[in-house]
């Protein structure tokens, strides 16, 4: 494989799909066979993000939706903001923020540069928003924000489909606070599968840093039933658990929320992780992605 993008003929329908060799491995923009310029970006086969450039606010994976339903809850309807994306993809969750809320100020954070070079050729970004993409690991992107800058930050960073230890320590979820405006909010995409030690270990670890925290996922993840990811929203702020509630359990795959006694009770005696104990989070299982 060489650093340019070749065109074979895609899994869908007979639509071609693009490959290109990045820095984290094969990277794939599949076409979607209901939406004619909608693309599903795989990396080494594990699916990413899914964008549809003509529709930016229509999110397809379930975790996307519910950080959709996260940013939407942000603050009031349409008022611009301030948003951070640490992990790129295919800059699904920026360009839903700036079709749904038009003149915020947006920066990505994303390490893998030959991925940002093949999404913005393969999928650009509307002119006129205000989205700028860093290169670089997302702590170090990070350390660089002003104080009190965002009122959202997502964390959705995967290295070979696990999130690099030291983006789970509570010195990291210190560094988020502090970038953080007083009554923002973050939220991070997990990965976890049975027995959901990670899982249970990153709600501790944010909990050490955050007052307020709900977490979101479908039932059969948190019955630890199956591998899959979870949404884990984070404020120094009461957080809009009803609504937040209402919106996943209105999803095509319907999502639970947990928080206080029960998301407690879910975390059980976990405790947090620090710069010194840190893991990445866990491969997922041979063939979850067919």
């Amino acid at each position: 494989m060489t650093g340019r993008a070749s065109r074979t003929k895609g899994r869908l329908r007979g639509a071609e799909a693009v490959t290109e060799q990045v820095d984290g491995g094969v990277a794939e923009l599949v076409p979607d066979p209901d939406r004619p310029r909608a693309r599903t970006l795989l990396i080494d086969g594990a699916p990413q993000s899914h964008v549809d450039p003509d529709e930016p606010t229509y999110l397809d994976f379930a975790y996307q939706r519910r950080l959709g339903h996260i940013a939407d809850l942000a603050a009031p309807p349409g008022r611009p903001v301030q948003a951070l994306h640490l992990g790129g993809g295919a800059f699904t969750l920026a360009r839903y923020v700036a079709a749904t809320r038009p003149r915020s100020t947006q920066q990505i954070v994303e390490l893998d540069a030959r991925l940002v070079q093949f999404v913005r050729r393969e999928l650009p970004l509307e002119s006129g928003w205000r989205i700028r993409v860093r290169g670089g690991d997302a702590r170090a992107g990070l350390a660089k924000v002003h104080d009190d800058w965002a009122d959202l930050v997502i964390v959705d960073v995967f290295s070979g489909a696990r999130t690099p230890a030291h983006l789970t320590s509570t010195e990291f979820m210190a560094e988020v606070r502090r970038a953080m405006r007083p009554g923002g909010c973050c939220a991070l995409n997990l990965a976890d599968g049975p027995p959901l030690a990670h899982l249970r270990a990153q709600i501790a670890t944010v909990r050490a840093v955050f007052p307020e925290l709900c977490l979101v996922a479908d039932p059969a993840v948190l019955r630890g039933r199956r591998f899959g990811n979870a949404v884990l929203l984070a404020s120094e702020r009461e957080l809009p658990v009803a609504e937040l509630t209402r919106r996943a359990a209105s999803d095509p795959h319907p999502g639970r929320v947990e928080h206080d006694r029960a998301l407690a009770d879910f975390t059980g005696g976990a405790a947090p992780v620090t710069d010194a104990s840190a893991q990445p989070s866990p491969a997922p299982p041979e063939r979850v992605f067919e």
